[in-house]
């Protein structure tokens, strides 16, 4: 999808609902704490007012969340999150690697907050899904909708590897993907390559954009 398509979709995309996912995703993909645990209620509660189709995910993960225990949150979280490289929440990952190309893209995508009136916190990487899912329900929606349809390659093998594990975050995604228009053919094979071949390794040059000592799916 070339970029005078991707903001036609952007637009038509850009509806309350979409919003609505969208926040919900991106607090219920955030590192879990007492915080977040605290707002399932309300999450629940906004979530009434979606389709199904994507409401039931919302309201699974938010079980979830409910009934395990704070620690195990935690720990599965970082398994799922920091430890495979094929489940990171840093979406130029999936086509950069740490590569050099990666800080340019990371460089954009500040340029492209800022162009809307937005500034991203020192410490974080603009890249991560729940910034970009924040910053779309929240700040610009056509600007939001249309990074994540740039991405939308390294959000769909996000999704298809927690799919594969049966992580209790896949529907949650997928119901981020079902906010954006179906696949079309090149980006279909861009999911593809991805999968098969996994990121660039070319690890240089991208120290001022590198996570900080956390682990890098932790927003803490």
């Amino acid at each position: 999808m070339n970029r005078v398509a991707r903001a036609a979709a952007a637009h038509r995309l850009a509806t309350r609902q979409t919003a609505v996912v969208h926040r919900l995703a991106a607090l219920l993909l955030e590192y879990p704490t007492p915080e977040l645990l605290a707002l399932l209620p309300q999450i629940e509660a906004a979530a009434q007012e979606l389709p199904d189709t994507v409401a039931a995910p919302v309201r699974r993960l938010a079980d979830h969340l409910l009934v395990t225990p704070l620690s195990q949150l935690q720990a599965d979280y970082v398994e799922t999150f920091d430890l495979r490289r094929r489940c990171s929440l840093y979406l130029t990952y999936y086509a950069y690697g740490d590569t050099r190309k990666r800080g340019v893209a990371l460089v954009e995508l500040k340029q492209a907050y800022r162009a809307a009136g937005a500034e991203v916190d020192g410490e974080e990487l603009p890249d991560h899904l729940c910034i970009l899912l924040e910053f779309a329900a929240t700040t610009d929606a056509e600007a939001g909708i249309g990074l994540l349809l740039a991405h939308r390659a390294g959000l769909e093998l996000l999704r298809l590897a927690l799919e594969d594990s049966r992580s209790p975050y896949a529907g949650v995604v997928g119901a981020v993907c079902a906010t954006l228009p179906p696949l079309a053919g090149d980006e279909r094979d861009a999911v593809a390559r991805l999968a098969a071949e996994g990121p660039p390794g070319e690890e240089v040059g991208l120290e001022p954009f590198m996570p900080p000592p956390t682990p890098m799916g932790a927003r803490r």
